[in-house]
């Protein structure tokens, strides 16, 4: 069997409505035979399914090269649909044949496509209420295909003859509005009818409007709600019809009365259509200039869960636990009269006493009411907000209204593809596992945001370089993370600064207020350059890299003209390692010197940049910055480390950087790791570490011959640490390790998220160390790997599995006996990887119950440090041995 399959453009299946000007193709090949290659490619493109009009064809393209193998020779055409199908074959001549056909279809490319106007409705129901707006047409032929084109300044759903037009929700997304504002495109020719059709969109103040940010502000963006929405037909006569948001539509209010993303909504039932006064709609003026393509994946509803208790708490509320911290809403169904008024408050944890809290929440109210209307069974569910929680607080209802079946939390976020898993022989490291996976679904609704519940919700820079890793292993995140990074890029200023969060709506009024001074924090302003370069490594993805090129070096360049000194960022504001436990009472801020954690960044970001550059063919660049580089980290050692190599910096999260971004060498080297175990022998085995430091140090520990150092933090289970949390019954990961604490007490009501991802950065040491799947710098994408276990005192097995962009990488390993070693590795066709038996010796190992010399697919073994080292092409391989010295 040798076949290709899962086919994406653009990292997507038959996508809709793209402006990508040279799209790109990926393949994955599929053989149960080992050793297989991709000899060459054979792309064609036609205009009909039938690739009976082919207008273009690549021929036989001898090459390896099948992931985001771009197309450039064709000209893209708004609105035209492009078939096409791939066949490959090995280094055998063996061909895979035609593959099915799969297209991808170019939206609006450019503003002259645009003919519909913006529409907004009149002051008096501009955003409380929703306004809804309606348009009436015919359409007397049959119909062969309808698109409809649309965004919105705020957020919108349409409907089309009383159907909801797709499953996206949270349309058009939140980007840099002033700069950027996506449109989606629709499919909706089985949603017409012949004779009278009905279009309908209904506006929300989402993040465009809306109440936003620390300061209770709204009108971020703009005070006019307006839609912009273009209906096309075609008709099998070849005729076209075109509708098209203009002073023709009809504006009203609708049920809902207030819809906030911090606070909720409000909803009449008994407010009905047919009832409204319909008034004109008001063209409003607004750019097209700013108009671009879905580019990140939409918010989906992903899954449904059903409550698991019913609580009546000390305080006599009535409580509904669905047993997972969440994001998204719930939808009910409830029989009553007429006017009654419902409402569901929603939270995250229980206090000691058992009792609904909601103080972490701070002025975000989270809270849906609903007004029945009386007509038998009613179901609702909110439209354009989401709450944070794994817990609701029922008022208004009636004992008999109550029933778990009635209610289900619907979870929403950006529909990413799951590509990794990780599995172990500890229930707790899993539960840990299903945390960090939670986590990123509450936070991946867009943007990357850090918290899902209180009155926040950014796209906060620093969390999400800290934490995009452990999410390319999880999921696809490239289109999620390109389209943030688009908008980071827009937000810089004209010195290279980088915001705090992207989108940037936390500038403050007040001169003295840090949101509001002319600088950014190293560690968060540095995701400028870490994400590009870390999508660039998991996918392969040049085009990204090309794309981020000035916004990475502009970082680097605002860095250098910071201060006096050009080597050194001793200068601005900074979090720090944030969130430490080594910081000063009543500071969040850890102790670890800030000029020593930016300095240490700075020269970490040359270095990417440096590589991007040598990528990118830019070998005058490279010169550059591999001499900034070099000054940097002398000037680092000048600074903080003594003539005899000894790290002034003496905290964990100190020597954690040093050696995770390799600014030391020789003894200074040595004598950090020294210096961290000293550290952590003085802690009791615990880490001090805050959102700096933490996410390496586990790395750090294993890459320095201290992987039983790592194991023993990964497996504490009192304060601070992982597993703590989930003794306390967490099911994401917290802001704050102690943000519930022994006694039950909260660290703080400021401050404190029980759904924050940072902390799930630790998944990226179990996917690359315990389980040993590791990238190369210099054939990215997985093209070649390695497998490499570490081993450890703790754990029986652990298995983990990346569906990695040319297929599945799997790695099992299990120790019996505390001495026989079983070791199921899994290789993707068309790449190579070289795999560690720790502790291993060629003599002793059988693959597949047989001798490692008659085995098909090894390349080639010998002996390394840490065991055997065995190079292997595709295939899935059994190795079983006995530990050597046993």
């Amino acid at each position: 069997m040798f076949k290709i399959e899962k086919i994406t453009c653009e990292y997507k299946e038959n996508p809709m409505g793209i402006d990508v000007a040279q799209p790109r193709i990926s393949w994955k090949t599929l053989s149960d035979q080992r050793g297989i290659r991709q000899k060459s490619y054979q792309i064609q493109i036609a205009k009909s399914n039938d690739f009976s009009e082919i207008i273009w064809d690549s021929g036989e393209v001898v090459t390896e090269e099948s992931i985001l193998v771009e197309l450039k020779e064709l000209t893209m055409e708004s609105r035209k649909r492009y078939y096409y199908r791939i066949r490959v074959k090995n280094q055998h001549d063996e061909s895979s044949g035609w593959s099915e056909t799969h297209y991808w279809e170019m939206g609006l490319l450019n503003q002259r496509d645009w003919v519909a106007d913006w529409i907004s409705p009149s002051l008096d129901i501009n955003g409380k209420p929703c306004p809804i707006l309606k348009r009436d047409f015919q359409v007397d032929t049959p119909v062969k295909s309808a698109r409809i084109y649309a965004t919105a300044l705020g957020l919108y759903e349409l409907e089309l003859n009383g159907q909801r037009i797709g499953d996206d929700f949270f349309t058009p997304g939140w980007t840099s509005y002033e700069n950027r504002l996506q449109y989606q495109t629709y499919d909706v020719t089985d949603l017409l009818k012949q004779g009278l059709n009905e279009i309908i969109g209904l506006l929300g103040n989402g993040w465009y409007k809306g109440n936003l940010g620390f300061e209770e502000k709204s009108n971020h963006y703009g005070n006019r709600l307006a839609l912009l929405a273009q209906l096309e037909i075609e008709l099998h006569s070849g005729e076209t019809i075109s509708i098209f948001s203009d002073d023709s539509w009809k504006v009203s209010k609708s049920p809902i009365l207030m819809s906030e993303i911090y606070h909720g909504e409000t909803y009449d039932a008994r407010i009905k259509k047919s009832h409204q006064e319909w008034k004109s709609a008001e063209v409003i003026t607004y750019s097209k200039d700013i108009l671009v393509a879905q580019e990140n994946v939409p918010v989906k509803i992903m899954n449904e869960i059903t409550p698991i208790e019913l609580i009546e708490t000390p305080k006599g509320e009535i409580v509904l636990d669905l047993g997972q911290n969440m994001v998204g809403w719930v939808r009910f169904s409830i029989t009553g009269k007429s006017g009654q008024e419902v409402e569901i408050c929603h939270a995250e944890v229980l206090d000691h006493q058992g009792n609904f809290y909601t103080e972490n929440l701070r002025k975000a109210k989270q809270t849906v009411r609903y007004i029945l209307n009386g007509e038998g069974k009613e179901t609702f569910e909110p439209t354009f907000s989401f709450q944070g929680f794994r817990y609701i607080k029922l008022d208004g209802f009636e004992s008999d209204q109550i029933q778990l079946e009635n209610f289900t939390g619907i979870v929403l976020h950006s529909d990413l593809k799951v590509t990794g898993d990780f599995k172990c022989s500890d229930p707790m490291i899993n539960q840990l596992q299903h945390n960090i996976v939670w986590g990123l679904k509450g936070n991946f609704l867009d943007v990357p945001t850090d918290c899902p519940q209180r009155d926040e919700r950014l796209g906060w820079t620093g969390d999400a370089q800290m934490f995009i890793r452990t999410a390319a292993y999880l999921t696809n995140v490239a289109p999620f993370f390109t389209k943030w990074l688009h908008d980071l890029k827009v937000e810089q200023d004209e010195e290279g600064g980088v915001p705090f969060v992207v989108p940037n709506v936390i500038a403050g009024d007040d001169e003295e207020d840090i949101f509001d001074r002319p600088f950014s924090s190293a560690a968060w302003g540095d995701a400028a350059v870490i994400c590009p370069w870390t999508l660039y490594l998991c996918y392969g993805d040049r085009r990204i890299l090309e794309e981020q090129y000035e916004s990475m070096t502009s970082w680097i360049e605002y860095i250098r003209n910071q201060g006096e000194n050009e080597y050194l960022w001793n200068t601005g504001f900074h979090f720090g390692d944030w969130l430490a436990l080594d910081s000063k009472p009543d500071s969040y801020v850890g102790a670890t010197d800030r000029s020593y954690i930016a300095t240490a960044f700075y020269a970490y970001s040359t270095s990417l940049v440096k590589k991007t550059a040598a990528v990118l063919g830019k070998e005058e660049d490279v010169a550059y910055y591999q001499q900034l580089e070099t000054n940097i980290i002398k000037m680092l050692t000048d600074e903080f480390v003594t003539p005899n190599g000894k790290l002034a910096v003496s905290t964990q999260t100190g020597q954690i950087l040093a050696l995770m971004f390799d600014l030391l060498e020789g003894k200074a080297k040595d004598r950090a790791v020294e210096k961290l175990m000293e550290l952590l022998e003085e802690s009791d085995w615990h880490l001090t570490t805050g959102f700096v430091g933490t996410p390496y140090l586990n790395h750090v520990l294993s890459e320095n011959d201290q992987n039983e150092t790592a194991y023993k933090l990964l497996f504490q289970k009192d304060y601070p640490s992982w597993l703590y949390q989930i003794t306390k019954g967490a099911t994401t990961i917290w802001e704050h390790w102690d943000g519930l604490k022994e006694n039950g007490d909260f660290w703080s009501a400021d401050m404190n998220s029980f759904n924050h991802y940072a902390y799930g950065a630790i998944g990226d040491w179990l996917y690359r160390k315990v389980a040993g799947i590791e990238l190369h710098e210099n054939n990215p994408g997985y093209k070649t790997f390695t497998i490499s276990p570490h081993m450890g005192t703790g754990l029986e097995w652990a298995e983990g599995s990346l569906e990695s962009t040319y297929g599945l990488i799997r790695s099992y390993w299990k120790i019996t006996d505390e001495k026989t070693v079983t070791m199921e590795v899994t290789v993707p066709a068309n790449t190579t990887a070289e795999i560690i038996l720790p502790n291993a010796k060629a003599e002793r190992v059988k693959e597949s119950g047989v001798n490692m010399e008659t085995t098909d697919g090894i390349l080639s073994c010998e002996t390394v440090k840490e065991g055997l080292l065995v190079r292997v092409e595709s295939g899935t391989f059994h190795f079983e041995y006995i530990k050597d010295g046993l």
